[in-house]
């Protein structure tokens, strides 16, 4: 909403300068407004607002495309020449000033945006065949202005209302646009940030298989097929927007079943999970935080090393929780890029749809998350 008001904040300024423009003019008794005349008065307030509004929106545009500046100087000038007509004829409802408004209303639309009004204009072009000779019977062929002044308003609503489903129609499709790039770009975002995830962690789980592999240990074989499993599931699963969450369990297993066979100390290891089933999440939420209390805290630590993590469910939320212990830094170090994804993830993909907190003290890293499935 921010951005479409920063990228529209011209129709604020033209809504200002028009309002000075009718101060001014009315304050010289050069215009008269029937403050009795509501749906006339609101249709020209619309109309004249977007007219002071939409050069303004477009003013880079006509700086630099200078023969197109040059076209909307000259519809202008022939709107002002138009209204001093009106002023000077004091006819009602004059047909030169009413035919002349809308032609030059909708030259300044399809100068603004062509593709949309190329894409309409055999539907104007029809309906004000039709609409304008409608107006000009009743109004200059019949010549009886008492039987014109019975179907005023109606008229008027006719010969306006195509102009502002134009103008509507094509803000809906300028807003439309703009979702449109929002998406794309979350998608991006969120594509990045999968990225740098994944070659994360298997750079440091294929650290640890180097390590087995140079101690010609007997688990290797396991900790690849292990492995296997866990790329198979990154690569399959992580393109996906939700996963089982019984899949995520298996492979945050995977991780911590490869990191027992690699220790040679005693860690005290507990994941308990319940009620994970027909629940679906999004991939590779958990494992930044698994991987961080295995690489912070039990590679740093000479025993005593503990993790646990939990996961269960509740209604339509979904609860994890891991608690480890650490080494306390000689200096306060700030949160790494890992912790840093995770929230950005959760911002992308759980807007308002989740809790996460975080707390660190005493030795112990305490992590809870908490998401809103529907």
């Amino acid at each position: 909403m921010i951005t479409f008001l920063k990228k529209y904040k011209a129709f604020i300024y033209g809504l200002l300068l028009f309002r000075i423009v009718v101060l001014v003019l009315t304050y010289f008794d050069l215009i008269h407004i029937d403050n009795s005349e509501y749906l006339s008065n609101t249709l020209s307030f619309m109309f004249y607002w977007l007219l002071f509004s939409l050069p303004i929106h477009f003013f880079s545009f006509l700086k630099k495309y200078k023969t197109k500046t040059i076209r909307h100087l000259v519809l202008i000038i022939l709107f002002i020449l138009v209204i001093i007509n009106d002023a000077n004829s004091k006819v009602i409802d004059n047909p030169i000033t009413i035919i002349g408004i809308i032609s030059i209303g909708l030259l300044f639309f399809s100068s603004i945006a062509p593709k949309f009004f190329k894409k309409h204009v055999l539907f104007i072009l029809v309906f004000y065949t039709f609409s304008l000779g409608y107006f000009i019977y009743i109004r200059i062929y019949i010549g009886n202005i008492n039987l014109y002044l019975q179907q005023e308003k109606e008229i008027k609503i006719i010969l306006t209302t195509p102009f502002l489903i134009l103008l509507f129609g094509w803000l809906f499709q300028q807003w439309k646009w703009l979702k449109t790039l929002e998406s794309q770009k979350t998608k991006a975002e969120l594509a990045l940030l999968k990225s740098q995830i994944n070659p994360h962690f298997f750079f440091n789980t294929l650290n640890n298989l180097y390590g087995l592999t140079v101690e010609k240990s007997d688990d290797a074989p396991n900790v690849v097929l292990k492995l296997s499993d866990m790329m198979r599931y990154t690569i399959h699963m992580g393109k996906k927007d939700l996963v089982p969450l019984k899949d995520e369990i298996e492979y945050l297993n995977n991780y911590i079943e490869l990191h027992k066979i690699r220790y040679q100390k005693k860690v005290n290891i507990q994941f308990t999970h319940s009620n994970v089933l027909n629940y679906q999440i999004a991939p590779l939420l958990y494992i930044i935080a698994v991987e961080n209390a295995f690489k912070h805290g039990v590679e740093k630590l000479t025993e005593n090393a503990y993790i646990h993590i939990k996961i269960y469910t509740d209604n339509r939320n979904v609860f994890f929780e891991i608690e480890n212990n650490f080494e306390k830094p000689n200096t306060e170090k700030k949160s790494g890029i890992g912790l840093d994804n995770l929230k950005q993830r959760l911002q992308l993909v759980y807007p308002k749809k989740h809790q996460l907190t975080i707390e660190s003290h005493d030795s112990v890293f305490k992590l809870a998350l908490k998401l809103d499935t529907i």
